[in-house]
């Protein structure tokens, strides 16, 4: 169980979250909300990569910050920005994420075949990640994050620049995985996270707005039809002096 206790992130006088709760279980969970909303901010002091300016994360009862090492052995993630190894081969990559993840030399290759085979890349193993498109830079970022069947697992945009064959490839690989482990995907292709999310969290302005199952949310806005017209209502905005709605086509 993971557990985020009155989190808040103040960058000078700015607060990128502000008092964030939650408790996440077992499950896949969607992280929506407008650019500028905290989502980035949020998953970065998830995986411990920012301290909280104030509150805590506890994992189990633990704090985060007090498990170090134990605690990254819990974590995968993929982050959007694809600062990758451009003269490593997908092979080699993924070979030296696992040393890192401290998978045994002699589970590394099944492991790795597997996670391959998971996001479609097997056959692209051996080129040059220099030679890649977006998409498959992508796939690659998810194959390291599930690599060593991480307990927790933080997805940023994980379909970003894929095709929609391989973003539903990618969409059934995270619902299959969702058994024993918490999984958190911040995206902005909401039909992606509608079906293959048990909870949707909507975050805006470093709050969050509401959190629930997608039929409970329909229910609870207007009775939607979708979460897509979910999103529209509860992230409006005024623009000249009109209600217009955030631009899906953008990342949220």
């Amino acid at each position: 169980m993971l557990e985020l206790n009155k989190i808040t992130k103040q960058y000078g006088r700015k607060k990128a979250l502000d008092q964030v709760s939650l408790t996440l279980k077992e499950g896949v969970y969607g992280l929506l909300g407008p650019n500028g909303a905290g989502k980035s901010t949020l998953m970065s002091l998830i995986t411990g990569n920012l301290a909280p300016t104030s509150g805590q994360i506890f994992w189990d009862g633990t704090e985060i910050l007090k498990m170090g090492a134990a605690y990254r052995s819990l974590l995968g993630y993929a982050p959007q920005q694809q600062g990758l190894y451009d003269n490593f081969t997908g092979l080699r990559f993924l070979s030296y994420m696992a040393a890192l993840k401290g998978i045994p030399k002699k589970k590394q290759k099944e492991e790795i075949h597997r996670v391959l085979s998971c996001v479609n890349m097997a056959d692209e193993a051996g080129r040059l990640i220099g030679t890649y498109s977006g998409g498959m830079k992508q796939r690659i970022l998810v194959a390291q994050a599930i690599l060593g069947n991480p307990r927790l697992i933080i997805l940023d945009e994980p379909t970003s620049g894929t095709d929609p064959r391989e973003r539903v490839r990618i969409r059934e690989t995270i619902k299959n995985m969702s058994g024993d482990r918490i999984i958190l995907v911040s995206t902005h292709v909401v039909s992606d996270i509608e079906s293959a999310a048990g909870e949707i969290i909507l975050l805006r302005e470093g709050s969050i707005v509401d959190q629930g199952t997608v039929p409970d949310l329909c229910r609870k806005w207007n009775q939607a039809e979708n979460l897509e017209q979910v999103y529209l209502q509860v992230f409006k905005k005024r623009a000249a002096g009109k209600e217009a709605a955030y631009d899906l086509s953008y990342p949220v």
